[in-house]
């Protein structure tokens, strides 16, 4: 944009504009809320509640929930099935047009089919509807009009009606669309509640985010392995094990047996205590100045109970061992870090 145009369009965005446009949005908001709130005081707390009745049809499906709308509706169905896979109920979105050249395919009669339509009249909704109650497949509507055809048709209606949208003009899919995906949402919390879904069922399908990394990474995925773990035999003498430390750079060292079992541990905080209390290094054998029976974590546990451990007893490493106490790795805070753990 050029700065002439630039200042055309700052000098046409008055304060009295500007004023408008936060009126507007102040009055979006509140119509938004407003639907979505009529859409609570609407349920009944009966069993059958037109809510409760879509939530055990979708719980007792053996198939998938296939979810379809035109338009904005169908932006919001794309949407609705998304929330539904990612929480436990196999779930897909298919575009009613194509449905209707070819992708009806994705369709059995083990699947629910939740059709959203604020007007309950859409022709490619309505072209398909014949042939989704000919599968056998269960039928649920999303409308604002009860007394529509797609309503009727449905074996559970969810009515989504709206008093008025929050565009000006009452016009745009605004509030109606809002209130169709709030209720999408309720039902995949509904779902995911009475399914029994739970943090660990969240990251095993969201492997790539946060919650995936703490919740799938183990501490074996993370923790030095091989020549990257500090350890010394039990007869060396202090300097040979400060050695080893700097080396490895982990600011600690494990003690081992012969065959490597775990003795011991000598860390920096260690050294530093040594030194204020005047020990000789040069004569003095690790095993004298070790911390025996050292905290430590299994290779198969998760990385956040390290995390746990290290914060529970403000350490910065732990050593990583076999239940017969072989040491098999060395992991530092720093790792867990990088891992995005923590």
């Amino acid at each position: 944009m050029s700065v002439t145009h630039e200042k055309t369009f700052s000098q046409q965005f008055d304060n009295s504009r500007a004023l408008r446009a936060l009126q507007l949005a102040r009055d979006t908001l509140q119509i938004e809320a407003d639907a979505i709130l009529a859409l609570k005081d609407r349920l009944s707390n009966s069993e059958n509640d037109e809510f409760a009745r879509a939530a055990a049809l979708l719980l007792g499906c053996s198939g998938r929930v296939v979810v379809s709308g035109m338009g904005k509706s169908g932006h919001i169905a794309r949407k609705i099935a998304a929330t539904l896979a990612s929480t436990g109920t196999p779930a897909l979105f298919v575009h009613p047009g194509e449905a209707a050249h070819g992708d009806l395919g994705m369709v059995t009669n083990a699947d629910a089919f939740i059709a959203i339509s604020n007007s309950g009249e859409s022709e490619e909704l309505m072209a398909i509807l014949p042939v989704i109650k000919r599968l056998g497949a269960k039928l649920i509507s999303m409308t604002g009009r009860p007394e529509s055809s797609l309503a009727r048709l449905a074996d559970v209606h969810l009515n989504v009606a709206v008093a008025k949208e929050a565009c000006p003009l009452n016009l745009a899919p605004t509030a109606s669309t809002t209130a169709t995906l709030a209720m999408g949402d309720a039902l995949a919390v509904a779902l995911l509640d009475a399914r029994g879904f739970r943090e660990e069922d969240f990251a095993r399908s969201h492997p790539g985010g946060a919650l995936g990394r703490r919740l799938l990474t183990h501490v074996r995925d993370v923790m030095r392995t091989g020549s990257d773990i500090p350890a010394v035999k039990a007869n060396v003498l202090l300097p040979a094990a400060l050695l080893e430390i700097t080396r490895k750079g982990m600011a600690m060292t494990a003690i081992v047996d012969d065959h490597f079992h775990v003795l011991g541990i000598f860390t920096d905080g260690d050294l530093r205590r040594l030194i204020e209390q005047g020990t000789d290094f040069s004569k003095t054998p690790i095993s004298d100045v070790m911390r025996k029976n050292p905290r430590r974590v299994g290779p198969e546990q998760l990385a956040v109970d390290a995390v746990e451990l290290m914060e529970a007893h403000r350490i910065n490493q732990v050593l990583v061992a076999e239940l017969d106490g072989k040491l098999v790795g060395a992991l530092h805070i720093h790792d867990l870090t990088r891992a995005k753990v923590i």
